[in-house]
């Protein structure tokens, strides 16, 4: 029931109706008659807590989405680092086996070495060479010869060690990738039953949805499909991409929110930043909460077009500001693209390019 301030206001605001429409009728025009200012109806208050509860529920739905979708970002990441560390296996079991042949080839040399110390019971060095030479001329061409092997058995022994140590670098990358690529496996298993859970969260959310939609009136079904205010007028990004990106949120206007979706008439609210910035030839990530580490951190000050606004901690909503402080979102569930003010829960903004 309205209270009498509210009947007060009411029968002045008709009353003022009234008053225009007579002085209109007695200014003679060639035009039409404007149409009289409609009167607002307040809804009726089962109506407004149905459609409070009903967002309260969509909101609680989109956070699992969200989440849903960094899990699944989360599991790509860790499956590019189970690949990569697979392939750095394979590699360093390669590196292994050449190092393994690379030291038996030259542990034969050293032996060849190790072997030859004295020649014919001669012992092979320079003071052997002058006490076994019978001239000077002999003497010399021994002594180079001597020279020659000595530099051969260091660059046997160099290669060798190196070959040893090539095989223990080897062993430890081996190890190493293993290790990786256990815990990567690992990780991506974890986060596999994590996505199970958090589908379950978001159908039940889905659920408790469907079962409230029946108690929203005619009016708080009209609300939802409400593309909200106005855009700015000439709305001037600071460059081409960020322009492109304004240009094809805002025409997707009207169109439907549906968890999951990435375009090209069906978004979710990542989905739409994502699909708004491809257009514009940049590739954003999938989730609102990767979105918030891509690009540069502005501040609320300097926010301009085409910067992505983000909401709740952890980050779970993302819109697209186009100036005089809107933005350009899918915000949720039974609700469509529209242009709202910027939400109390602001936690920060980025700029994609």
């Amino acid at each position: 029931m309205q209270s009498h301030p509210v009947k007060r206001v009411v029968s002045g605001a008709l009353a003022a109706a009234s008053v225009i429409a007579m002085v209109t009728v007695a200014q003679p025009s060639a035009t039409a008659i404007a149409a009289p200012i409609p009167v607002l109806q307040t809804p009726p208050d089962s109506g407004s807590d149905a459609l409070a509860k009903y967002r309260d529920l969509a909101s609680q739905a989109e956070k699992a989405n969200e989440d849903l979708l960094k899990a699944q970002d989360d599991q790509k990441a860790r499956q590019k680092d189970l690949d990569k560390a697979n392939g750095d296996v394979e590699n360093a079991k390669k590196s292994a086996q050449q190092a393994e042949n690379n030291e038996k080839l030259y542990r034969v040399d050293v032996d060849k070495f190790a072997g030859a110390s004295f020649l014919s019971g001669v012992q092979m060095n320079k003071l052997s060479a002058l006490l076994a030479g019978t001239s000077t001329q002999e003497f010399l061409e021994r002594s180079s010869a001597l020279d020659q092997i000595a530099s051969q058995k260091d660059a046997a022994l160099d290669a060798l060690a190196g070959a040893v140590k090539q095989a223990e670098d080897a062993t430890k990358q081996a190890a190493d990738a293993a290790k990786r690529a256990t815990d990567a496996r690992d990780a991506a298993a974890k986060l596999a039953n994590d996505i199970k859970a958090k589908q379950k969260t978001l159908n039940d959310q889905i659920e408790q949805l469907k079962k409230t939609e029946p108690s929203l009136s005619t009016l708080d079904q009209a609300l939802r499909g409400d593309k909200g205010s106005a855009p700015p007028m000439n709305i001037k990004a600071p460059g081409p991409a960020a322009q492109a990106a304004v240009d094809a949120a805002l025409s997707r206007l009207g169109d439907p929110y549906l968890w999951g979706a990435t375009g090209p008439s069906k978004f979710d609210c990542s989905g739409l930043m994502q699909w708004a910035y491809k257009q514009a030839g940049v590739s954003l990530p999938r989730s609102s909460r990767e979105q918030s580490t891509f690009g540069t951190p502005i501040p609320r000050s300097q926010l301009q077009p085409g910067d992505l606004v983000f909401y709740y901690t952890p980050v779970s909503h993302v819109g697209m500001y186009i100036g005089e402080g809107k933005m350009v979102h899918a915000p949720t569930t039974g609700d469509v693209v529209k242009i709202s003010p910027l939400q109390s829960q602001y936690v920060g903004a980025r700029r994609p390019s």
